[in-house]
């Protein structure tokens, strides 16, 4: 039996990328003049990595680069060095030295880097390094120069009334038309122009979503807030692409010019793939009657003037409220501080004070054994709590996503991206001899599918898991055959899927 002849040809891997998805032909160029390196220096290329459609300028969203770095750095590549077409393949880099950096975690592994297209070798010389430095500092201009070149084009195109900004937004569908103005199709969601001369403009939607973002002016001229006008969305039935609504939704909604007629552009920036960043309002691209409002003018200024305001608390203006109570009362609690009118909220008090301890300290306020003893009882249920949410998107992840309300830090249960199940803890007390749950649920989500668990005295420990199918029914006090009567029990938290899909069915409006 004769042994296989052992190939002479060094391992090498090709690095190819294209920053358009629209360059068909970009990465088999690379891999021809790749190819024919690698046989005219003794190379066999035995792995491919390649970033289809992703720009040079940063590494975010570059893959296939972050695998070959994640193997050449352990040791297991598998290869004798990298081919890449040129310079600018391997990226357009704004900073010159993140280019150097990676070249040199490959190099200092002992895989180096061969560019394949360019007129220099990359052998540490100091006249192929200069080059090499040239390279990679034209590579980065060309890419600022791109972008401002691209900025002035789509600021002028907003300036004649036409749209550049991805998604037209609820109510609104885009509309392709030619260069003379005429209309030629509707554009469906990931549809691209067909010419380039070609240009977008936004049209009315279905006419149901336009009285839909009608009603949510008249409301926030009423002076309903974001959540209010969502949950009153979400108990219509009125559906945001077959999702629920949440305040966030609605506010971006109610605040956007665009429902107005105005093409507003740049409020935003994010040039070269940097972190995106607020502009001031001066350098907006604003052009009147662009498109067909679903509001006049008058009704979307009187929206932001009817808008509730959020208050601004100083630390001062919190204490002093904090020790008129104090001297109110005589004592402060967790309760009395939610009930006291005019009091900032929970949140605002935990992010400048941390907790309520440290709250009272500030106003020489002595909190007591009992009260110490009930203080650790709601730590002990806020661990509970989270440690119950945990193991519910861990049962499962696929279905299950944590989630919260806009400005909220409590944990809501969004199944399949389609609604929301709030998870409420309960404890007993006696009144007379007789046992009964306080049931406490949010404000804010109390038409929501409910997960209600009762707890044991030392609030360490889920005793029973029940479904509501809302809780804007029930008071504060229910003693245990009136809530086992009208709720859904589950054997264990494995049952929670199935039995909210069953819920749901049954009620699907929360």
């Amino acid at each position: 039996m004769q042994t296989p002849p052992v190939s002479s040809l060094v391992p090498v891997a090709q690095y190819v990328r294209m920053s358009d998805e629209k360059q068909q032909y970009s990465i088999e160029n690379q891999k021809v003049v790749i190819r024919e390196f690698a046989e005219s220096h003794g190379f066999e290329v035995v792995r491919t990595y390649a970033d289809a459609g992703k720009s040079g300028v940063a590494t975010r969203r570059r893959t296939a680069l972050r695998e070959l770095l994640s193997d050449v750095i352990s040791g297991k590549a598998g290869y004798k060095a990298i081919l890449v077409y040129d310079v600018s393949r391997w990226g357009r880099f704004p900073n010159s030295d993140e280019a150097a950096h990676y070249e040199f975690l490959c190099f200092s592994s002992g895989i180096p880097l061969h560019y394949c297209a360019e007129p220099f070798v990359n052998d540490g010389t100091a006249s192929s390094s200069l080059i090499k430095a040239i390279k990679r500092s034209m590579a980065a201009e060309f890419s600022r120069e791109l972008s401002e070149k691209v900025h002035r084009g789509k600021s002028r195109i907003v300036g004649l009334g036409y749209w550049v900004g991805g998604q037209a937004g609820y109510g609104y569908r885009r509309m392709m038309v030619s260069a003379e103005g005429k209309r030629k199709q509707l554009m469906k969601s990931g549809e691209y122009k067909s010419l380039t001369t070609d240009r977008v403009i936004l049209v009315h939607g279905p006419r149901h979503e336009v009285k839909s973002v009608q009603m949510m002016f008249s409301m926030s001229i009423e002076g309903k807030g974001g959540t209010e006008i969502a949950l009153e969305l979400n108990r219509r039935g009125v559906t945001r692409n077959g999702k629920i609504w949440y305040p966030c939704n609605v506010q971006k909604i109610i605040t956007d010019p665009k429902y107005a007629g105005w093409n507003v552009w740049n409020r935003g920036s994010e040039r070269l793939q940097k972190k995106r960043t607020k502009n001031a309002s001066p350098q907006w691209i604003m052009t009147p009657n662009a498109f067909a409002p679903m509001v006049d003018q008058l009704t979307y200024d009187q929206a932001q003037l009817c808008r509730p305001k959020k208050a601004r608390w100083s630390n001062d203006e919190i204490l002093k409220k904090v020790r008129r109570l104090l001297k109110a009362k005589g004592r402060l609690s967790e309760t009395l501080l939610q009930k006291a009118r005019g009091m900032p909220s929970t949140t605002t008090i935990h992010e400048r004070f941390g907790t309520y301890r440290q709250l009272y300290a500030k106003v020489g306020y002595r909190i007591e054994a009992e009260d110490i003893w009930r203080g650790e009882q709601c730590e002990r249920s806020v661990n509970l709590r989270r440690k119950l949410v945990a193991s519910i998107h861990e049962l499962f992840p696929a279905r299950v996503r944590v989630t919260h309300l806009p400005r909220r830090t409590r944990s809501l249960l969004l199944i399949d991206e389609t609604f929301l199940v709030s998870v409420l803890l309960c404890r007993s007390k006696l009144k007379r001899g007789t046992p009964y749950w306080v049931l406490e649920p949010n404000s804010a989500e109390r038409t929501y599918i409910t997960l209600v668990c009762t707890m044991n005295e030392n609030h360490d420990r889920v005793l029973d898991y029940f479904l509501l199918p809302r809780m804007d029914g029930f008071k504060a006090r229910c003693f245990h055959d009136s809530f086992l009567r009208t709720a859904e029990r589950l054997r264990s938290v494995n049952d929670f899927y199935a039995k909210v899909m069953e819920l749901r069915r049954i009620n699907p409006v929360n």
